[in-house]
């Protein structure tokens, strides 16, 4: 008996702009994407057309959805003449053009009609014609990101499978290299990107598909993979590993960072870089979880190697143009202690204000954690983005001055002082102040991280120095944890799995509480418990908060 397709009513699209919630009517449509993804698939590897009739049956349910973007993003069932190019428009576009490449004349032509009419009509043309898409460009007032990329490789992408008209895909294709060329801009000197390693996996990740796409359609002619600067940029998971399977979680990113198989494989092999292979990703040839069908297809395609050399980071690495720094006592020991901190401005790609925020990693487990993204809603792409705790400064392991939060925007700062590494330590040393409202009163904050190798297991010790401007003020260093935080006399000891932690301080000059945070809401992860562990120094007019954090064998 053949599957039921999901529904996708007026009513369940309209359900966003009631509740604020993405997840009805995205996993609904998820559902039909993942059911046609695994049926395409099963008949490429079968090839008797066994699966072809419920093939069609899912191609004509995409082709009749009134809408193919998000509800969170075009809010309402658009106009007939009005389509709205978001990203899974874009992404529905490629989907089309791959499958139709794919099974070619075993489908009805009535079907591939539509098919072509529909990728045209709804974001081949509105690509090529329409100047109102925000990603299109960066402007003064706001910097492209992953949209840009992911919206480029579906609309352009199925222009090269789909398009007969030569000279109007070369305008398509061209218009998408502009757009194109700003997004890349948007990385660091280094590869970087402040979006975090989710969205290089997401918005990187399809450069490389159209990047791929575009180089077999031109035979050789444009090869943007062969770009130096491309290559510094596909190397960003080796530069924030943090243990096998964890990554830096600044932004609206997660520790455990969603890796394409297929992407690292071929960039691996493409870009000679074997370490991409064996960062602990695993091969996933289950087809349950996608947006987009280019992966799972490119999963059968392009496979990790069964037995990688393994590959955990190396000692240091640092984004000058972002202020990131990741530290590693013993690269070739996972279980070694690691840690990162950013400085950078709070108005970043997916921001989240978050200067001078931290995680500590030892035994693969962050004890000092930065909680990555919440739950995607209309309140979290929102006015009141920055209520939420894990987009405020109030969820990350940064001061609160005087009872006052970072505030969002560019000018809400961190300043590098002075950055160094050796063999023996790594260290940052950051003025934050400008990162706080003009009502904390700050005339100075500088905060220093340090790592030291030498030390037995490595240590970290944190420095907050602060003053005000002709009056006293409070002053609180926070770490947060998703662990265990247990106070005892002039120490802390943090806990996560196996991992522990010892926080010193000077119970003379430093009082302390823990604050607790239950059940946390996340996206694509289950709730998470967060504590905020509060250090207070006494009202005064200048002072210094020294933490010394050390692996607790």
């Amino acid at each position: 008996m053949p599957a039921v397709i999901p529904q996708l009513p007026a009513s369940l699209y309209s359900d966003f702009q009631r509740t604020g919630r993405r997840e009805p009517y995205e996993d609904a449509q998820r559902q039909r994407r993942n059911m046609l993804y695994r049926l395409v698939l099963a008949e490429c590897l079968d090839w008797r057309g066994t699966f072809l009739e419920a093939i069609a049956d899912l191609l004509w349910a995409r082709l009749e959805e009134t809408n193919w973007a998000w509800p969170a993003h075009a809010r309402m069932l658009d106009l007939p003449d009005s389509p709205t190019l978001d990203l899974a428009a874009a992404m529905t576009a490629l989907d089309l053009a791959e499958i139709d490449y794919l099974l070619g004349e075993r489908l009805e032509p009535n079907l591939r009609a539509h098919i072509r009419s529909e990728v045209d009509r709804r974001v081949i043309s509105p690509f090529l014609e329409r100047h109102d898409h925000w990603w299109l460009h960066s402007t003064p007032k706001r910097q492209v990101n992953n949209w840009t990329a992911v919206c480029v490789a579906g609309a352009a992408g199925a222009a090269c499978y789909l398009e007969p008209d030569r000279a109007r895909l070369a305008e398509i294709l061209a218009r998408g290299l502009a757009s194109l060329a700003d997004y890349l801009e948007t990385f660091d000197s280094r590869g970087g990107s402040t979006e975090g390693p989710d969205y290089w996996s997401y918005g990187f990740g399809n450069f490389v598909v159209f990047a791929h796409l575009l180089e077999a359609r031109t035979g050789g002619g444009v090869r943007l993979l062969d770009d130096p600067f491309v290559r510094e940029i596909a190397q960003f998971p080796l530069r924030t590993i943090l243990a096998p399977g964890a990554w830096v979680s600044f932004s609206d990113s997660d520790l455990k960072a969603g890796f394409h198989p297929g992407l690292l494989a071929f960039l691996a092999q493409r870009l000679n870089l074997p370490q991409l292979a064996g960062m602990g990703i695993e091969n996933d040839f289950a087809v349950d979880h996608f947006n987009q069908f280019a992966w799972p297809l490119r999963q059968y395609l392009w496979p990790l190697p069964e037995s990688p050399a393994p590959f955990t980071g190396s000692s240091h690495d640092w984004f000058p143009d972002m202020a990131w720094m990741i530290s590693r006592v013993e690269p070739a020991d996972p279980n070694s202690l690691r840690v990162a901190i950013k400085g950078g401005h709070n108005d970043e790609m997916h921001n989240q204000n978050d200067v001078g925020s931290f995680i500590m990693m030892m035994r693969g487990r962050a004890v000092v954690t930065d909680p990555g993204r919440g739950r995607y809603s209309k309140a979290y792409f929102g006015p009141a983005r920055y209520e939420n705790l894990m987009t405020s400064s109030r969820g990350h392991s940064v001061p609160v001055v005087n009872g006052y939060l970072q505030q969002a925007g560019r000018r809400h700062a961190a300043r590098i002082i002075e950055h160094g590494h050796d063999a023996a330590r790594d260290y940052l040393l950051l003025d934050m102040a400008a990162a706080y409202p003009p009502e904390a009163g700050l005339a100075m904050l500088r905060r220093t991280l340090e790592m030291d190798r030498l030390a037995p297991g490595g240590s970290v010790v944190l420095v907050d120095e602060f003053a005000f401007s002709g009056r006293s003020g409070g002053f609180d260093s926070v770490l947060v944890t998703a662990g265990e935080a247990q106070v005892a006399g002039g120490a802390v000891v943090l806990r996560t799995g196996d991992a522990v932690v010892e926080v010193t301080f000077d119970p003379d000059l430093l009082s302390v509480r823990l604050e607790h945070h239950p059940a946390v809401e996340k996206q694509y992860a289950p709730p998470v418990d967060l504590t905020r562990v509060i250090f207070s120094a006494p009202a005064s007019c200048e002072g210094r908060v020294r933490l010394a954090m050390r692996p607790a064998f």
